[in-house]
């Protein structure tokens, strides 16, 4: 089976085609997220951008807010007012003719890296932050972390996202990034942290031994683990906890 993985960010589109294991078959593709565009738009760029690709026969999408059965209800960096409601998920089935599994990007993310063993969180550091939660593979309620209060009536989005490294510069920011570690240690009680995102790489600090930077290939490659058997139930219908981030 030939997974599709699509990864929805505030500032590209990416994808490209996984084989059963979760590693790319050819090119990985992305495009710039058209800016301040509407939902139907998106999706008209995501279907000419994944043409070229080749054949598949699912499809696995992480989107960069709170989605519920395929619904987008909250789209913090690509516009609340105009992704609000939208059936994502039914959009892109019906465009692209394979069934669609959808998540919220950091959860497809963490998907990708977790060894499945404790309590470990992922985060994301790109245009905005990311947050999923997982107890022995097993997926937390979703938290929009990133809407949170960080510092001085600042949210994690406004503290740590692409607007803030561009207006206090790499230093600072990554003063931040340890503020928030900290944070998040004293929060969640971690047994591992990883950090994903396109702007992971830009952390030079030594980081503690639960801390690990991983690749953003793999809210990509993550896409395969939302057809394995810990999520078919989930996407059958059955909750994967009390007030989880329910799939389609």
């Amino acid at each position: 089976m030939i997974t599709l993985g699509i990864d929805i960010g505030g500032t590209n589109l990416k994808a490209a085609l996984l084989d059963g294991d979760g590693h790319m078959v050819g090119e990985r593709v992305h495009v710039p997220t058209p800016h301040k565009a509407g939902a139907g738009e998106v999706v008209d760029t995501i279907v000419t951008m994944v043409r070229p690709l080749g054949p598949f026969d699912r499809i696995s999408v992480g989107f960069p807010g709170v989605v519920r059965h395929g619904v987008v209800k909250t789209a913090p960096n690509l516009g609340t007012e105009r992704w609000a409601d939208y059936h994502l998920a039914d959009a892109l089935q019906s465009r692209l003719g394979q069934p669609v599994r959808l998540l919220n990007d950091a959860t497809v993310q963490g998907l990708g890296v977790i060894a499945g063993r404790g309590l470990e969180l992922v985060i994301t550091l790109g245009t905005g932050f990311g947050f999923a939660l997982y107890q022995d593979g097993r997926l937390a309620p979703q938290l929009e972390m990133g809407q949170h209060n960080a510092r001085k009536g600042l949210t994690y989005d406004q503290y740590l996202g692409i607007a803030a490294l561009d207006d206090v510069g790499r230093k600072r920011w990554r003063i931040r990034v340890d503020r928030m570690i900290a944070a998040l240690r004293v929060l969640v009680n971690f047994d591992v942290l990883y950090i994903g995102g396109g702007n992971a790489r830009l952390i030079q600090t030594v980081l503690p031994s639960d801390v690990r930077i991983v690749s953003n290939d793999a809210g990509i490659t993550g896409g395969v683990k939302l057809w394995g058997p810990a999520l078919d139930e989930a996407f059958a219908g059955a909750a994967l906890s009390p007030g989880a981030d329910r799939p389609v």
